[in-house]
């Protein structure tokens, strides 16, 4: 397995894995996380995977930089890319498209010269692998989607988007946890609650996952919206391979 470490401050190393958006980069990057959480190295306050990379925080005053990178160098060398490899951690979830839920739809259908059950059909075919999660808690990056379905950003951000928006941006698309300002054309929106400091899991997956978008109907959106907001509703991942 190529990988490289690389000094990140003086708290914090990075270990590289490659420089592109691949699937299989992915899938290292996650088995290194998890091949680390699991030697519990006493010192390490912190794991970020990212697209190709994970980024290692600690303690210098527990453990020293020449210490931890012997002790990288060695987990690495055993990283077992089957334990993750063939399977799949799979979150549904919810999506009213369109209208008040989707006000980018008409320009993606425009853009890409489809219709909007088209978009819908598309967007929610895939399993899409999280990638990296960042610039907000829960905020997700996601890989897979259909290339006829690629958008740009707009031209001028919105200044506040919904909790649960679905978007798209360029050839990703993703979901906003929070309000939040945001570029990315909104096609729908999610009754969920992505991220909440209070749950016991705040955030309900992470990087590697996957999740799978599914239409529903206004009526079943504020259905399932009014469970998430008495903390009545279950939120489920499935396992398949």
């Amino acid at each position: 397995m190529d990988y490289r470490i690389l000094t990140a401050g003086d708290s914090a190393v990075s270990i590289e894995f490659g420089n592109s958006i691949d699937p299989l980069i992915c899938t290292t990057a996650r088995a290194a996380r998890m091949k680390i959480e699991g030697a519990r190295i006493k010192g390490i306050t912190e794991l970020i995977q990212t697209y190709c990379c994970v980024m290692v925080q600690y303690d210098p005053r527990v453990i020293l930089y020449d210490d931890l990178c012997e002790k990288l160098h060695s987990l690495m060398a055993d990283v077992d890319l089957s334990a993750v490899a063939g399977e799949k951690v799979i979150m549904e979830i919810p999506v009213c498209y369109g209208g008040e839920y989707g006000p980018d739809m008409e320009n993606v259908c425009s853009h890409t010269g489809l219709s909007e059950a088209d978009v819908i059909r598309l967007h929610s075919e895939p399993d899409y692998q999280i990638y990296m999660m960042g610039f907000l808690p829960g905020f997700v990056y996601l890989g897979g989607m259909n290339e006829v379905l690629e958008t740009p950003r707009l031209k001028s951000p919105r200044e506040k988007l919904d909790a649960g928006a679905v978007g798209i941006a360029g050839k990703q698309t993703g979901m906003y946890p929070m309000e939040s300002p945001g570029g990315w054309q909104i096609i729908g929106r999610t009754p969920l609650k992505l991220y909440d400091p209070d749950r016991e899991t705040p955030i309900l997956y992470e990087s590697g996952e996957y999740l799978k978008f599914v239409p529903i109907s206004e009526e079943k959106y504020n259905e399932i919206k009014k469970l998430v907001d008495l903390n009545e509703y279950v939120y489920e991942k499935r396992k398949e391979g």
